[in-house]
């Protein structure tokens, strides 16, 4: 494969994966690996392993890797954060993008974090978060559309 196709494939994997369509990408990124693994497809390719065919440690460890050799990539942390949500690590997802945000701005980075949405304050100050009151009270009152 040319050097073109591969910057192809690797473009046409990443922007089906943002797009939500990650199969697709993983079949464009796995073409792109058999010539050579850059971080970006690294971290894409952890991401749609994830995704896909259920593999979240090894998506985790692709995006660590991917982050390790590209810390200043903004790409590699909303991948890592993405791959948290799948394994239901919400709190980590949202720290892993975070982190990202700190090295620059990142549209999808952006929306992932909006999406994730704010947690609002504990209903009592006083009491924990995870107090059976503040989680019960304020698991009622968002049934009840109260909050």
């Amino acid at each position: 494969m040319t050097m073109e196709g591969i910057v192809r494939e690797i473009d046409e994997g990443v922007s089906a994966a943002n797009q939500g369509n990650t199969l697709v990408a993983l079949v464009h990124l796995e073409k792109a690996a058999r010539e050579g693994r850059s971080p970006r497809i690294t971290s894409y390719l952890g991401y749609c392993l994830a995704r896909e065919r259920k593999q979240v440690a090894q998506g985790l460890a692709l995006c660590r890797q991917a982050i390790q050799k590209e810390p200043a990539s903004t790409e590699h942390y909303l991948n890592l954060g993405r791959v948290y949500l799948i394994a239901g690590q919400k709190g980590q997802a949202i720290k892993a993008m975070r982190r990202g945000l700190k090295n620059g701005r990142n549209s999808h980075l952006i929306k992932e974090l909006q999406r994730l949405g704010r947690r609002r304050p504990p209903l009592f100050q006083g009491l924990t978060r995870n107090h059976p009151a503040n989680k019960y009270a304020g698991l009622l009152l968002h049934r009840l559309g109260w909050r």
